[in-house]
């Protein structure tokens, strides 16, 4: 268009490679001013960025898709990263929990990107943002103020999402673990001889040094405040399996109260089951769905072949299985 332009109005005829090497340097005035992102510090206790990342990860000699959640404090870089089986907005309000008791306190405001569970809209033009109500009630509980990236420009949240894909070369890649427990408790390692010790590139200083000096007294105080999601307190009917069921997964109780009405206590990861207004039974909390989390000792007493409880196919008799 432009030789045609040139041909019309002036009479002057080009090649493409000469029209080319005329607008060399605009054309590479536009992708600099593209790429171009100003580097922003943030001061001590203001900024939590969160983002969430996928791989998938040998587990048990199975390869098994696992969700990262990943908060990085924008003054010290330190980071916190928990695990999860889904990304559904619960995910998000855990794994940000998560890190403010990991911290010990709540910075002020909380850098995301357009994730669905916690944006319902964000304009590109006006940059009017529709937070999810249900989020916004969970920042206001825990008094912080969300802020979102633009819109296809997730590199103003670059600290986090640099943390990401760190997370996934250095604490993850090339590992295989037994279990999901082993995992996570591989995770809280990585987080603490690695993570917070090494010598960050930006900072110049470890991530665990530099908050305590500067950061660690600025974050506001949670006080012991309960969950926001709170405790999920349910009334279930114990199955012929000595199971009751919870969000599509089964969790055992002692056989004995097969047929009867218990308590589901859901609170802080855990499932307490109460008969009389007594714990009778409590475990971990699936995050997988259609799991079955058995305790071989509720069954003590259901005599099968050769004198060994009997359970269905599924479960592993000679361990509690959480999956």
């Amino acid at each position: 268009m432009v030789r045609q332009d040139l041909r019309r109005e002036l009479g002057i005829k080009v090649s493409l490679r000469t029209v080319e090497r005329a607008v060399r340097h605009l054309r590479r005035e536009v992708l600099a001013q593209k790429l171009a992102t100003v580097r922003f510090e943030t001061a001590p206790g203001e900024q939590l960025q969160i983002d969430f990342g996928s791989l998938c990860v040998q587990i048990d000699g199975q390869s098994r898709k696992i969700y990262l959640f990943v908060a990085t404090l924008g003054y010290s870089r330190r980071t916190f990263v928990d695990l999860f089986l889904h990304e559904r907005q619960s995910a998000w309000m855990q794994g940000l929990e998560g890190a403010f008791r990991h911290f010990g306190g709540t910075t002020r405001e909380l850098l995301l990107d357009n994730a669905k569970p916690l944006v319902n809209k964000h304009n590109v033009q006006t940059r009017e943002i529709l937070f999810n109500e249900r989020f916004l009630s969970f920042c206001r509980y825990w008094s912080v103020t969300p802020r979102a990236c633009a819109p296809y420009r997730a590199r103003t949240k670059g600290k986090d999402e640099r943390g990401v894909g760190y997370v996934k070369r250095n604490a993850i890649a090339g590992h295989t673990f037994t279990s999901l427990d082993a995992l996570r408790a591989h995770r809280a390692q990585w987080m603490r001889e690695v993570a917070d010790v090494r010598m960050h590139g930006t900072t110049g200083e470890p991530p665990a040094q530099r908050f305590e000096r500067d950061e660690r007294a600025t974050l506001r105080p949670i006080d012991r405040r309960a969950p926001f999601l709170q405790v999920r307190e349910l009334v279930r009917c114990v199955y012929s399996d000595a199971c009751v069921e919870l969000d599509t997964n089964r969790y055992s109780v002692p056989w004995r109260l097969i047929g009867e009405s218990v308590t589901v206590v859901v609170a802080d990861r855990q499932v307490r089951i109460l008969y009389a207004g007594r714990e009778v039974a409590c475990h971990p909390q699936s995050l997988a769905r259609r799991t079955s989390t058995v305790d071989r000792g509720h069954l003590v007493g259901i005599v099968g072949a050769e004198g060994h409880p009997k359970v269905r196919p599924s479960v592993d008799p000679g361990r509690a299985v959480t999956d």
